[in-house]
């Protein structure tokens, strides 16, 4: 089976058990990515659709930054000398990390410790589980370089995670939301001593990888599509998802376990 690449050269990637952990690798600058990260991680992200083994995804950043953004030299100044459809380019190649992300059938959990701005900030947003620090630092910091918070689908996502007004707020300012106001207002699931806001992550994604699989894949791509429809269609496309989930094995294990008062051993089949 075709799956994703199983050694990455722009960022760390480990594989343990069902669990693969992308860690942006370069502590000294905070972690910024550059155009090459940039094309990696969407190749990851886009192989993982054909992974039978990898069941959850965290993403996390070394040396207790989670991610400062694009490089400022090795792609916002390059920025500065490209064409309208150079840009273009560029800015569809952002987007389409986002979209790998959310295409891609595994949960993704980020644990975020310390910077999360610009492109980080993007990144643990399109994740769908965060987990933070009381130190962390998030900031969608368009604004701060001249730039509209329209970025990588900021608009779209931010206002539905913590509400259109606070969205607003950090997208018209760029300015930096801590560890605390990030969990309050629903950016970040959970808060974690910043020695175990990795081994917390780690642990959630286990627990998912080793949950009903194929109905975890079912439940993002819902919460994928219904945003594009009336509350008529989701019921109506949710009683056609929860039916196919009714074929599996993983539905006849829960209730062969719940009759026999064990816990369920799911397969995701």
């Amino acid at each position: 089976m075709t799956g994703p690449k199983r050694q990455a050269e722009h960022f760390r990637l480990e594989v343990e058990g069902r669990v693969a952990t992308v860690t942006l690798d370069r502590p000294d600058r905070k972690n910024p990515l550059t155009f090459e990260s940039y094309a990696e991680l969407v190749g990851f992200f886009r192989g993982l659709q054909y992974d039978d083994e990898v069941k959850a995804v965290v993403v996390t950043g070394a040396g207790g930054n989670f991610c400062s953004g694009g490089d400022v030299f090795e792609i916002i100044e390059p920025l500065l000398s490209k064409d309208t459809k150079g840009l273009l380019r560029f800015t569809e190649m952002t987007g389409d990390l986002v979209k790998a992300m959310r295409a891609c059938p595994q949960p993704v959990i980020a644990a975020i410790d310390g910077v999360c701005v610009g492109a980080g900030a993007i990144m643990a947003m399109a994740s769908d589980l965060r987990y933070g620090t009381q130190r962390a630092k998030v900031a969608f910091l368009f604004n701060k370089v001249g730039l509209a918070g329209c970025d990588m689908g900021a608009c779209a996502m931010l206002p539905r995670i913590i509400g259109y007004g606070r969205a607003s707020e950090l997208l018209y300012t760029g300015r930096v939301m801590g560890g605390e106001e990030a969990e309050r207002w629903g950016f970040f699931n959970r808060l974690c001593a910043p020695e175990r806001v990795l081994a917390d992550a780690s642990a959630m994604a286990s627990e998912l990888a080793h949950g009903p699989t194929f109905a975890n894949d079912i439940t993002k791509k819902m919460l994928a599509m219904e945003w594009a429809m009336s509350i008529e269609e989701a019921i109506k496309a949710e009683a056609v998802a929860q039916a196919l989930c009714m074929t599996t094995a993983d539905f006849r294990r829960a209730f062969e376990a719940f009759a026999e008062k064990r816990k369920p051993v799911f397969a995701g089949d």
